[in-house]
């Protein structure tokens, strides 16, 4: 299932402080947080099928955001504005995550009809706007992805991805200062 990084948080308003001052998304991941509780346990499923209902009319419709509920999506995502971004079924992203507008992240569907594995996103990344991510990709932590790129292979940590099938721009290196 998922790692214990990755296990789901029962704290509802983990996402509240990365999205301050943005109303929009502290409702939605707070939304998403309970679809997500709700999705991960059959008898809340059966129980709360009404809210999944729910989730979707209001996320979808009504905040033109998709968040699938069985994504796993560490502490502390930021949604800029969010619109039109899709985040689909089991896809894991880590912590403190910085998703922006018109951005796609999914599986992708293979020749014969069936989907890929989901991506996996690592901690610390800043995906610009209209990004799309799609397929069997691991994404390293602290990698930052420009505005339109996309991703369909492996992304190593501390890299800097640009363009249309996007490639490093540059390395980023955390220098530490022992004793500053």
């Amino acid at each position: 299932m998922v790692s214990e990084d990755q296990e789901q948080s029962l704290y509802l308003f983990q996402d509240w402080e990365n999205n301050k001052g943005n109303f929009k998304s502290r409702i939605i991941m707070l939304l998403f947080r309970i679809s997500s509780l709700i999705y991960h346990y059959r008898i809340l499923r059966f129980i709360f099928f009404w809210y999944l209902l729910l989730y979707k009319f209001a996320i979808g419709w009504l905040m033109n955001i998709g968040i699938n509920p069985s994504a796993v999506i560490g502490r502390g995502l930021r949604i800029q504005y969010g619109f039109g971004t899709v985040i689909g079924s089991n896809t894991v992203i880590g912590k403190n995550c910085n998703v922006r507008q018109l951005t796609n992240i999914s599986a992708k569907m293979k020749e014969n009809g069936s989907y890929s594995r989901a991506p996996h996103i690592g901690d610390d990344v800043d995906i610009g706007i209209n990004v799309v991510i799609l397929g069997e990709v691991n994404i390293g932590n602290n990698v930052t992805i420009g505005a339109g790129s996309v991703i369909t292979k492996d992304v190593e940590d501390n890299s800097v991805m640009v363009g249309s099938t996007a490639t490093i721009l540059k390395k980023k290196y955390i220098i530490s200062v022992e004793g500053a």
